[in-house]
């Protein structure tokens, strides 16, 4: 299971969290997909305090081959948005666990993170791809 870090929940559609242990979440994109969308040059910004439900867009990642929707794997609260893309998106594909990380939100009260995949069940998802 290569660059698929074990403490993490995925989406089948690319998306990881962290669990902070505090009621929010941290989300990104995984290698995987950083790697199909190939050079990442622009990560729109979402709206900090705007409320998602799971599976809904929202933000648009760019890179030199297309312009990629990502999806909020969890309902919940934007609460932190990763300034550092606006200057850096290339940060994305340089590290996209720790330092390309996305967006935080604040857990809905009836978010499951049981829905969510685990890393070896994601390895799964990127094997059937193929």
């Amino acid at each position: 299971m290569n660059n698929i870090p074990a403490e993490l929940l995925y989406t089948d559609s690319h998306e990881w969290l962290a669990d902070n242990g505090d009621g929010t979440v941290t989300i990104g994109i995984t290698h995987h997909a950083q790697e199909l969308l190939g050079d990442i040059v622009f990560v729109e910004a979402p709206d900090v305090g705007r409320s998602l439900d799971a599976g809904e867009e929202y933000t648009v990642i760019e890179s030199v081959k297309a312009a990629s929707d990502s999806y909020a794997p969890i309902a919940g609260e934007i609460i932190a948005f990763n300034d550092s893309l606006e200057d850096s998106p290339e940060m994305v594909n340089e590290d996209p666990y720790i330092e390309g990380w996305i967006v935080k939100l604040k857990l809905a009260e009836d978010a499951d993170l049981g829905m969510l995949l685990s890393a070896q069940a994601y390895s799964d998802v990127i094997n059937n791809e193929d």
